[in-house]
């Protein structure tokens, strides 16, 4: 299981500039992320060395933030493999609310991150059908 950073930020010129740099004088590596922008105000959902220090230092910046578990699923990089993770999450009647990329550094292998109602309860049954959790 991961911890996600979700931010509620207005949408306006330089607002993901002034968060990355804020998050870049805390010395917090982006992992990961994904932006949903709306008309006035956007989710950044990030997987950050430090969820905990970059929250706080997001939040004392002024910006509604919220820790979120996530799950981590390790892939192969290879044709299919996305499809066989939401072909086993079908199989097993779970819906994924939203799901984006990483990538695990140390072996270099794709990681799908992405978010479900009961985390451990999707986590246990992954693993189960063979699939590596971060």
């Amino acid at each position: 299981m991961l911890k996600q950073v979700s931010i509620y930020a207005e949408n306006k010129k330089g607002t993901i500039q002034n968060i990355t740099g804020l998050l870049a004088e805390k010395n917090i590596n982006i992992l990961g992320s994904v932006i949903n922008d709306g008309a006035e105000y956007g989710i950044i959902r990030m997987i950050v060395s430090d969820p905990e220090s970059a929250a706080e230092a997001l939040t004392n910046a002024g910006y509604l933030c919220k820790l979120i578990d996530v799950l981590g699923v390790e892939v192969e990089d290879q044709v299919g493999n996305l499809h066989k993770l939401l072909t086993a999450l079908y199989d097993s009647n779970v819906n994924a609310t939203y799901i984006y990329l990483s990538f695990n550094r140390e072996s270099g292998k794709p990681i799908m991150v992405f978010h479900t109602e009961d985390i451990s309860e999707v986590e246990s049954c992954l693993e189960s059908k063979g699939f590596s959790m971060l």
